[in-house]
């Protein structure tokens, strides 16, 4: 199963010390080899990065997680094919534009039976049942507000029952983010963490690293992160209840809705 990474926060940031831990989990640490991809979203402007190889054997991941990119959302998926060929089309994270913003998701499970009717405005270009599930949300959202979007609580509390509905065809853990804020969904396993000062010394779970976040971080830092699992020691990650979804932004949690019982498909 793929796993998925997010970093919201309040001042623009960066994730090299967290993504160095997530890229090892593709292909050293575990066999996430299908793909990887990242965004860095800072407002307008979204670069996406994907390559269809372990994380873990890229250059290009480990330059990311050495070199800073400092944004204030960032997603990241490292991938274990269950639908689609090793393809670069088939690697997350996805982008569209809609509403004037760029869009990010990437989700880790596996859809059986999803097959949602698409109106064309919205069109996968890849063969997996994550990228059917993020255009037919986009094409929810467009289709019920059109061009004029309401802030994130009432636009999460539109799309957690979508999301539900989806669930039911499967494990749907799921990030999306429009460069603002960041929502998460949790059908099985997801974790999220606030960091805040006063910031300490932590690990990676992933590897021999460690690092004084207090020496890179400054008093008015705020961050969210989502990870599958958690990425480091001595930090005070939480388990989403399944079906919870959670919204960020600036660093803190803005929205939360309560973990219901989703039907899984068999």
């Amino acid at each position: 199963m793929c796993e998925l990474f997010a970093l919201n926060s309040r001042q623009p940031a960066a994730a090299t010390f967290s993504l160095s831990g997530f890229a090892a989990r593709g292909g050293r640490t575990a066999d996430h080899v299908d793909g990887w991809g990242v965004a860095f979203h800072a407002g307008e402007h979204c670069d996406v990065v994907v390559e269809d190889r372990p994380a873990a054997e890229s250059e290009l991941a480990q330059r990311l997680g050495r070199e800073p990119v400092r944004v204030r959302n960032i997603l990241a998926h490292i991938r274990k094919a269950t639908q689609g060929v090793r393809a670069m089309e088939n690697c997350h994270p996805f982008r569209r534009s809609f509403a004037g913003r760029t869009w990010v998701f990437a989700h880790n499970g596996d859809l059986k039976d999803f097959h949602p009717e698409l109106d064309g405005s919205f069109l996968p270009a890849g063969q997996t049942d994550s990228e059917r599930a993020f255009c037919w949300l986009m094409q929810r959202l467009q289709q019920h507000f059109g061009n004029h979007l309401p802030d994130w609580p009432e636009l999460a509390a539109t799309l957690t029952p979508w999301i539900h509905q989806v669930a039911e065809h499967g494990r749907f853990n799921l990030l999306l983010t429009d460069g603002r804020s960041m929502l998460a969904h949790a059908s099985t396993r997801l974790h999220w963490l606030l960091r805040r000062p006063p910031f300490g010394h932590v690990s990676l779970r992933d590897g021999d690293l460690s690092v004084d976040l207090a020496t890179v971080n400054g008093p008015a830092d705020r961050m969210a992160l989502v990870s599958t699992e958690p990425l480091t020691h001595g930090e005070a990650w939480h388990a989403f209840a399944p079906g919870e979804v959670r919204v960020f932004e600036g660093g803190d949690c803005v929205f939360r809705s309560e973990g219901v019982a989703v039907r899984a498909a068999a």
